[in-house]
């Protein structure tokens, strides 16, 4: 009678498993779940006999595989920043839901010097360079933007060489 029992469990079990999407997510984990709705940053999912959502980034997601219809779906591509020398691979996020999911791992920051031979659109471009390199110093692909700013200097104009500091920082995220 336990065996009876024992073997009606493990096919219930396998019948649910077999039925539950499964989202494998870039730093090796595997999340059994109903995924209920896919967004443009997000994926919102339900755990196994659970009612509460839950909310993941999609840079954190590999891919999904729904249960019932056995259908793979690849998410993203998982960003390698091994070294400083990766810093182009950094991917600069603005909307704080693209991070749900990934780990913080600290302030970056970014800008040009006071004095600088660059028109605002290339100070601009530094600033993010630098806040690139910084973050890829830490491993981290991905960096939340907190603050994005230019200062023009007295007496200058905005459009004119060494016109503009920009100044960016953020938070710098891996998976």
């Amino acid at each position: 009678m336990k065996s009876l029992f024992a073997a009606l469990c493990f096919f219930v079990t396998t019948l649910v498993s077999a039925q539950s999407d499964k989202i494998s997510l870039h730093n090796g984990k595997t999340v059994e779940c109903t995924v209920v709705k896919v967004n443009e940053f997000t994926i919102i999912y339900k755990y196994v006999n659970e009612d509460a959502e839950q909310t993941i980034s999609k840079y954190a997601v590999k891919q999904i595989v729904y249960g019932k219809s056995g259908r793979v779906e690849e998410v993203t591509k998982k960003i390698i920043v091994s070294s400083k020398d990766d810093w182009e691979n950094v991917v600069i996020l603005e909307d704080k839901s693209a991070v749900t999911g990934l780990n913080k791992v600290g302030e970056v920051r970014g800008k040009t010097s006071m004095i600088n031979y660059r028109t605002a659109a290339g100070g601009d471009k530094k600033a993010q360079e630098k806040l690139k390199k910084e973050a890829a110093e830490q491993g981290c692909p991905f960096v939340l933007i907190t603050s994005d700013k230019d200062a023009g200097m007295a007496g200058s104009g905005s459009r004119g060489f060494g016109g503009v500091q920009s100044m960016k920082s953020g938070i710098a995220y891996k998976y």
